[in-house]
């Protein structure tokens, strides 16, 4: 790039391959820290060569310790969006594992979007349906314990995006969503193509690096459970809800 040459700002959709590149590859400036957030979660610039995109950064060292969950909840950040990967769903913005400005952590791609909008405003628009459906058996496969309304994003391609995955892939079953609309109805025939296929790859090729063993076939335990019902889990007890809801 020419000291005249400012770097382009990118605004629009990016190619998930491209922006993993950019963000394990550029450099990152920390802009400020997100708001209402437990664990240090900062806004960045992220510059690589003539292009620019912003991307939360989440660094181990800003994690506070939790009693039901080991260390390096950015692992688990990296690890859902490969599940989606690996399961063909883009419905996780890229995540990749970085060497940040204050240490190891994960970078993901930052959605543009109308945060006045989250799962409870759009549950019932039926081009949803399919993402949604998709997003439960991802959870249910990465065992989500924190699926509230507004870690579901939609931007304005009305395109649906998870972010906060953190609390995740946890090796006891500990799920947790607002996502019940479609408790007892049959999985989508493209829904089982992709969880069994995945199931016939494994999973360990995606996730060795990020998540211990033991978690890897507790997820694909879950995996196999959902296929043989063929249904979307209800809830006997009603408390596998988040707090707070949004």
């Amino acid at each position: 790039m020419s000291e005249q040459q400012e770097p382009f700002r990118e605004r629009g959709p990016i190619e998930n391959g491209h922006a993993e590149r950019l963000l394990t590859e550029g450099t990152i400036e920390i802009l400020g820290r997100m708001p209402w957030s437990s664990n240090a979660t900062l806004l960045c610039d992220v510059i690589h060569d003539d292009q620019i995109v912003q991307a939360i950064y989440k660094p181990h060292r800003g994690e506070k310790p939790l009693w039901d969950f080991p260390s390096g909840l950015y692992r688990r950040e990296v690890a859902c969006y490969e599940l989606a990967k690996a399961l063909g769903w883009d419905i996780v913005p890229p995540t990749v594992l970085v060497e940040g400005p204050v240490g190891l952590g994960s970078l993901q791609l930052f959605v543009p979007c109308d945060f006045s909008e989250h799962y409870f405003t759009v549950q019932n628009d039926p081009a949803l349906r399919l993402p949604f459906e998709q997003l439960v058996a991802l959870d249910i496969a990465a065992n989500s314990t924190d699926r509230k309304s507004g870690h579901v994003l939609i931007d304005d391609q009305r395109h649906i995006w998870a972010i906060d995955n953190g609390l995740s892939f946890h090796e006891e079953f500990k799920l947790r969503t607002v996502l019940w609309d479609f408790a007892g109805e049959p999985l989508p025939e493209s829904i089982v193509t992709a969880l069994t296929t995945l199931l016939s790859r494994g999973l360990t090729s995606s996730l060795a690096e990020l998540v211990d063993e033991p978690e890897i076939e507790a997820a694909e335990t879950r995996i196999r459970s959902l296929l043989t019902n063929a249904r979307f889990p209800k809830d006997p007890t009603g408390r596998r809800w988040p707090w707070p809801l949004v």
